[in-house]
């Protein structure tokens, strides 16, 4: 990454054990801040646990055990200290599957307000409207926000749950394979709104989609057995990757 780039995120030697099966092996990797960044790799190669380790999800698994550093803007989020349920709100997490709460399209937008104690109904009107803006949905939503959100179609609901997820602001935004389980269509415009979302905060994609990395990243990780084997700007490293792992996986000698 050009040391002109604001990072994010920065990993220092970061490893990862679930019990005495190692995950991650030493990764030092700078994210970039207002970009998106795509981890690829085939499957099991230890990108989704990667992505995990950068809001502490993989602590909820029992026996896992962590090594090394993850800064967030500079300051470690694996220290003792840190507050979990904060860090949280600073690094938002999309799932691979739509996960609407059954409530309503509003309530499911200010939930993550109201637990940080927002009850003021004009600020909440406020951030529905922005976040549902933002996730390109407000148009689609704007007069059934009483709706049940599961009555949504699922590229719908997905644009949902990104909305819920940057109603609170957070610095950093996880995206675990976000359009695997969408239609074309749904999948297109979801990768529009990454293009947008980029320009209020940072991305970080999991793809199994390789063609998806290469038209919405600006930089990609490509990663084999728990470790990072190559990452720079998305468009070098597929074109001219300098590690013959990497050409033979986006060649599809593997994979």
């Amino acid at each position: 990454m050009p040391d002109k780039l604001e990072s994010a995120l920065e990993l220092e030697n970061l490893s990862l054990w679930y019990g005495d099966k190692q995950a991650l092996k030493e990764i030092t990797l700078r994210v970039p801040k207002n970009r998106i960044t795509a981890l690829i790799g085939p499957s099991g190669c230890g990108k989704s646990t990667l992505l995990r380790s950068l809001n502490r999800m993989n602590e909820l698994i029992d026996g896992c055990r962590t090594e090394g550093d993850i800064r967030l803007n500079q300051r470690s989020i694996l220290a003792g200290s840190q507050d979990l349920a904060a860090l949280r709100r600073r690094v938002g997490m999309v799932f691979q599957r739509p996960n609407p709460f059954p409530k309503t399209i509003y309530e499911n937008v200010v939930y993550g307000l109201r637990l940080q104690g927002v009850r003021d109904r004009r600020v909440l009107d406020e951030a529905v409207e922005r976040a549902l803006r933002a996730a390109a949905l407000w148009s689609e939503v704007r007069d059934n926000l009483w709706q049940n959100a599961l009555t949504l179609s699922s590229g719908q609901q997905q644009r949902l749950v990104i909305a819920r997820a940057i109603a609170i602001e957070p610095e950093v935004l996880l995206l675990d394979e976000p359009t695997s389980a969408l239609d074309p269509i749904s999948t297109l415009v979801i990768e529009e709104l990454m293009s947008t979302l980029k320009q209020h905060f940072t991305l970080i994609l999991v793809t199994h989609n390789m063609q998806q990395a290469a038209r919405v990243s600006d930089y990609t990780a490509f990663m084999h057995q728990g470790c990072v084997v190559e990452f720079g700007e998305t468009d070098e490293l597929f074109t001219t990757p300098r590690q013959r792992r990497t050409e033979d996986y986006i060649t599809g000698r593997y994979g």
